[in-house]
C-alpha cells in the first residue's frame, strides 16, 4: 500500500456539456512532490479534467479534493484560499499585452497580499532569476519569444510560492530545444521549490523526460496510470498506439477536441 499522502483526489468525475459527455467517471491520486502528466489526444477530456481540479469546473457527478478540501463543499472564501495556493500556467501564457514583464508576474501579489512595492519588486526579480530571465523585468511580452513568454508565464505561476503548478501544453509551440528548456525548469523548480506539479501535454518527449507518473485519457476515462517506465513498455493497446504515433489502433483521429466543445457553452 503507497503511504505517500495524497494532495489532489478526483473521485468519479463526471462532466458533459449538452448532449456532449466529456467525461465518464474519472478517478485519480496525484501524491505530494511528484510530477504528474496526464496525456491523451483531442477529445479525451484532459483539458475539462484539468479545469475541475483547479476549480474552474464544477463535476456534474463526483468530487474533487485539492489540498485536502473537497472544493465543492467550500464557501467562496475558502475556496479562494485554497486556490491561492496552487499556479497556473497556461499554453498561451496568457500575459496582459499592456503591461511590462514585471506587472504580469507582480499581479497576483499585488491583487491578494498587503506587501510593499519594493518588497513585491524583490520578489519579482527573484522569480525570474529562477527562470533564468533575470533583468527583463521592463520588456513589454510583444518583445519576447515564445520560449520567453512561458518562461515568464511561469514565474508568474511561482509568484505566490505556491504548493501545486498545473500545466497545460507547456511545450506547445515551442521548436525541440527551447522544449526541453521548458522541461528542464518544471523538474528543477519542483525540486528546488518541493512543489507537486501536474502536466497536461500530449508532447511524448516532454512526458518520459519530466514524469514521474502518468496517466492517459481516453473517451473521458483513464485507461492506464503508472511510472513512466511502466507506461513506456506498456502492454494497453490503447496507450500504445498513442505514445508510438501509429495512424492504425484503436484510436480513431476522428475525434472532436474537448476544447471546442467547451467554447460552444461560453
Amino acid at each position: 500500500m503507497d503511504d505517500r499522502e495524497v494532495i489532489i483526489k478526483a473521485e468519479g468525475i463526471h462532466k458533459a456539456f449538452g448532449e456532449n459527455q466529456i467525461l465518464n467517471g474519472v478517478d485519480l491520486e496525484i501524491y505530494k512532490g511528484e510530477t504528474f502528466v496526464i496525456m491523451g489526444g483531442s477529445g479525451c477530456g484532459k483539458s475539462t479534467f484539468l479545469r475541475h481540479l483547479t476549480g474552474a469546473l464544477t463535476p456534474d457527478k463526483g468530487r474533487v479534493s485539492l489540498l485536502g478540501k473537497d472544493l465543492a463543499l467550500l464557501k467562496e472564501a475558502e475556496k479562494e484560499d485554497v486556490l491561492k495556493k496552487i499556479g497556473m500556467c497556461f499554453q498561451s501564457s496568457a500575459l496582459f499585452d499592456s503591461m511590462t514583464v514585471a506587472g504580469n508576474i507582480s499581479l497576483p501579489l499585488r491583487e491578494h497580499t498587503k506587501l510593499e512595492g519594493n518588497v513585491i519588486d524583490i520578489v519579482v526579480k527573484m522569480k525570474l532569476e529562477l527562470v533564468g530571465l533575470r533583468g527583463f523585468e521592463n520588456l513589454m511580452p510583444s518583445q519576447l519569444s515564445g520560449g520567453m513568454k512561458k518562461r515568464v508565464g511561469l514565474a508568474r505561476a511561482i509568484v505566490m510560492d505556491p504548493q501545486v503548478i498545473f500545466y497545460d501544453e507547456p511545450t506547445a509551440g515551442l521548436d525541440p530545444i527551447v522544449g526541453g528548456v521548458i522541461d528542464k525548469l518544471i523538474l528543477d523548480l519542483s525540486k528546488k521549490l518541493s512543489i507537486t506539479s501536474v502536466v497536461v501535454t500530449h508532447d511524448m518527449n516532454s512526458v518520459f523526460r519530466i514524469a514521474d507518473r502518468v496517466a492517459m485519457l481516453y473517451k473521458g476515462r483513464v485507461v492506464e496510470v503508472g511510472t513512466a517506465n511502466q507506461i513506456k513498455n506498456t502492454e494497453n493497446e490503447l496507450v500504445r498506439q498513442f505514445i508510438t504515433g501509429q495512424p492504425d489502433g484503436p484510436i480513431s483521429f476522428m475525434q472532436t477536441g474537448d476544447d471546442y466543445l467547451e467554447s460552444l457553452t461560453k
